[in-house]
């Protein structure tokens, strides 16, 4: 918590302690609703005008067994004054609906920070099925290190809900509201939309509406007026660029970047995908846009939506699936077809903890080389990636404009964390956006078309839509001549298609803008990333930074081909370190292409990286260096 006073002031009834930032995470069982509670509350943050940051992080399991330590969900919030890059690594405040949540969560909680609990779910059951032999709220150790609230909250809820007519269990289920009314009192942020939210999405259950907002307000009640509590914070809005924003996470931000660029490009979209955590949120978000021109196709497995992809592209539209790893594997056959018959389709792929079945809910950036080298022979196609939930959406609208301008397939990594983290984003204009090409040839004579030649700046072919006079033509996994398309064994025409299906992706790099360099563009230290560590790699280097430390950083968007700039700003630095949520992916192809001897920083916890650790390294590495 950064605050304007000494950490843990109290206040005063009437007043609140100012803070520039705070991080809270709500804790419970997964029946418990505290993804729902943590969505309310960055809503509420988000209407108060705060920058923020989430990280939800929920069981695997659709229903993991109550009160158990792996059945444990959270939602983690930094908010603030300031700009927010990271949900955050240590918290201010922690929820606890159980003992399960306790334990799990505790160790994160900063000495001193605040800590809420439901007492009443401390019984014996739960105690037992935590691991806990006694009671820890017995314990004086944790109310001398932390600032312990252990409030009744459920008995406190069936109060506020009783004469509703509800039975025990739906009684139960307003006490996360309860939580969300003190903790938004708490912090001073506003409840009203949380109560708009309540009556649309209950408009049609009178009593569960009457219920949960009866909860919401008894929360926001008892910390103001309960003598025992004395927390009262205030957070003023962050100074942010003019425009309008949205709360948005990345599924929904990659949703409406993929339908924006289809209607630029004038074309339908078809969005293929077999539901797969952490990617089933953008079909869910697609199906909502059909009115643009949208096919949303929830297929039966990961082929059969690549080859949805590969059909509609072939057609003349906007050919797209979403997966994660274990699905872009299976994918790897037809994106060697689409490089073959250099057909625009993309692939959203949004990593999660692997191998196989892995950490379905969690997070990783494993996938790289897989993106860049995992298909049979040589089929080079564009990789992209963004650095925070909003930038899905420029990435995404991005992944279709370079592949209907150079007519490949690309595929757009994003991951777990990007996915379903969120932040305010900025609705861009239209008008800000790049023009999308689209290399469409009008009707040909017949026996003329020739559905290879190439366009003499980007070396892409035509894209021939089915059933226009004159464009008939072949297509297909062979090999085609170059200019005819004629299948061909020739031995020098394979060769030269192989070098013009590489040159095309590598004059993509044309497209990239110059990097952006976080410090001096020369100098001791270079920090390197590429994805969702964007956010912890520059709150770090900022930190090291204001010590007075030579370091810089930039950050990737474009993993093929790289950026033109980056050679030469790699060899202007001493050392070079890359963080990763992998075993150093991208450090391996930092020293293939330009024989860099890059330092990795890998945690693979699936997790997002610590703005800690990395700092930490960063130091490191620099004192490493001064005593050479």
């Amino acid at each position: 918590m950064t605050t304007s006073t000494s950490p843990g002031a109290s206040s005063s009834r009437g007043e609140r302690t100012p803070l520039v930032s705070a991080v809270v995470r709500f804790a419970g069982d997964s029946g418990d609703g505290m993804q729902l509670t943590g969505s309310q509350f960055a809503h509420e943050v988000a209407w108060a005008g705060n920058d923020l940051a989430t990280l939800p992080t929920f069981p695997a399991e659709i229903r993991a067994p109550a009160g158990t330590l792996y059945g444990v969900s959270s939602f983690q919030i930094q908010f603030g004054s300031v700009r927010v890059l990271t949900p955050g690594d240590r918290l201010d405040a922690l929820v606890a609906m159980n003992p399960a949540a306790l334990k799990v969560h505790l160790g994160d909680l900063e000495p001193g920070g605040l800590l809420i609990v439901n007492r009443n779910a401390f019984d014996q059951r739960n105690l037992a099925r935590a691991g806990y032999r006694d009671n820890p709220l017995e314990d004086p150790a944790l109310a001398e290190r932390y600032r312990l609230h252990a409030i009744e909250v459920s008995r406190l809820t069936h109060e506020a809900v009783a004469g509703l007519g509800l039975g025990h269990k739906d009684a139960e289920r307003c006490k996360n509201f309860f939580c969300l009314g003190l903790v938004s009192w708490v912090y001073g942020r506003p409840i009203e939309p949380t109560i708009e939210w309540l009556q649309r999405r209950f408009a049609r259950e009178p009593a569960l509406l009457e219920a949960n907002r009866r909860a919401l307000l008894a929360g926001h009640a008892f910390a103001e007026t309960a003598e025992i509590f004395g927390e009262a914070y205030r957070v003023e809005p962050a100074v942010l660029p003019p425009g309008t924003y949205r709360r948005i996470s990345g599924n929904q931000a990659l949703a409406l970047g993929l339908v924006t660029a289809a209607v630029r490009a004038g074309r339908p979209l078809l969005y293929g995908s077999y539901p797969i955590t952490p990617a089933s949120d953008i079909l869910h978000e697609m199906a909502r846009h059909r009115n643009f021109g949208v096919r949303p196709f929830q297929a039966e497995d990961e082929i059969a939506a690549m080859g949805a992809a590969i059909g509609a592209a072939f057609g003349g539209a906007i050919g797209v699936c979403g997966t994660s790893g274990p699905g872009l594997a299976l994918k790897a056959e037809g994106l060697g077809l689409a490089v073959m018959a250099e057909l625009p389709v993309v692939v959203i792929d949004v990593q999660r903890g692997g191998p196989s079945t892995g950490l379905p809910t969690r997070t990783e950036q494993a996938d790289l080389l897989q993106a860049l080298y995992g298909r049979n022979s040589e089929a080079p196609l564009i990789v992209l990636a963004p650095a925070t939930p909003g930038e899905c959406f420029q990435m995404a609208y991005e992944a279709v404009r370079l592949a209907l301008k150079y007519m490949v397939p690309a595929i757009l990594l994003s991951d777990g964390y990007l996915a379903n983290g969120s932040e305010p984003w900025r609705i861009p204009d239209p008008e800000e956006l790049p023009p999308i090409e689209v290399q469409q040839p009008p009707a040909a004579a017949a026996g003329r078309f020739a559905p290879y030649a190439r366009d003499e700046r980007t070396l892409a072919r035509p894209w021939a839509v089915p059933g226009m006079p004159g464009l008939e033509h072949r297509i297909g996994g062979l090999e085609k001549e170059h200019i005819s398309g004629n299948v061909s064994y020739d031995p020098d025409n394979h060769d030269l298609m192989v070098r013009l299906r590489e040159e095309k992706v590598r004059r993509a790099a044309a497209e990239i803008p110059p990097l952006e360099v976080q410090g001096e563009d020369a100098g001791q230290l270079l920090v390197v990333g590429w994805g969702s560590t964007y956010g912890a790699i520059r709150v770090a280097v900022e930190r090291v930074r204001a010590r007075g430390r030579a370091v810089s950083a930039v950050h990737l968007r474009y993993l093929n081909p790289l950026p033109p700039d980056l050679g030469p700003l790699l060899g202007r630095f001493r050392r070079v370190l890359v963080p990763e949520i992998n075993r150093g992916q991208l450090r391996r192809v930092l020293r293939a292409e330009f024989g860099c001897d890059a330092v990795g920083f890998h945690r693979v916890r699936g997790m997002p990286l610590a703005v800690g650790e990395i700092e930490q390294a960063i130091e490191a590495l620099l004192d490493g260096e001064a005593g050479a």
